[in-house]
């Protein structure tokens, strides 16, 4: 094996290695799913000791970035051979409810936070299942949650008020 394609394969495992433990690196909001299960996680490159990663924020503004970009570098700085992390967010192309992965969405349903519709034009009303019970007897009680990404619904079925993911669509 080549000197130079050893490089670039102990680089392509030390991506793999970060990305590993970005699954660690929990959304503060949401402690239930990672910031790579929510579809944050843009590109990640090593060049040297140092690690460029870029990350899509689910909504401009949001509060919790500094503590996100925090927690990544914390995640990545403790492994072997990497010195240096830098993190950028990025804009476009945006992220949109459809990043998402199906794993975490099921975790969003297990923390009672209903996933966004996976089937949404924006503009119209969208339609969300109860996390608790399933029913599609729901009403929206108010479109500001406790973020600026949920909002607050109950079920009517069950009784219970809960939180869904507001749908985000490319514009």
């Amino acid at each position: 094996m080549r000197g130079g394609s050893k490089v670039v394969i102990e680089r392509a495992q030390l991506v793999e290695e970060i990305r590993a433990v970005l699954q660690e690196v929990k959304d503060p909001e949401i402690p239930s799913i990672s910031i790579v299960e929510l579809g944050m996680l843009d590109t990640v490159e090593v060049e040297g000791t140092k690690a460029r990663i870029q990350a899509k924020p689910t909504f401009v503004g949001c509060p919790a970035l500094d503590i996100i970009k925090k927690n990544i570098v914390n995640a990545v700085i403790g492994l072997e051979g990497i010195d240096e992390v830098e993190v950028k967010y990025v804009y476009d192309p945006p992220w949109t409810t459809d990043s998402i992965s199906e794993g975490g969405k099921e975790k969003l349903k297990v923390y009672g936070i209903a996933p966004p519709p996976s089937e949404h034009t924006p503009g119209e009303p969208w339609h969300i299942d109860c996390p608790y019970c399933g029913s599609t007897y729901t009403t929206m009680e108010n479109i500001f949650g406790p973020t600026a990404c949920r909002s607050i619904l109950y079920c009517r079925s069950c009784k219970n008020p809960f939180e869904a993911m507001k749908p985000v669509a490319n514009i």
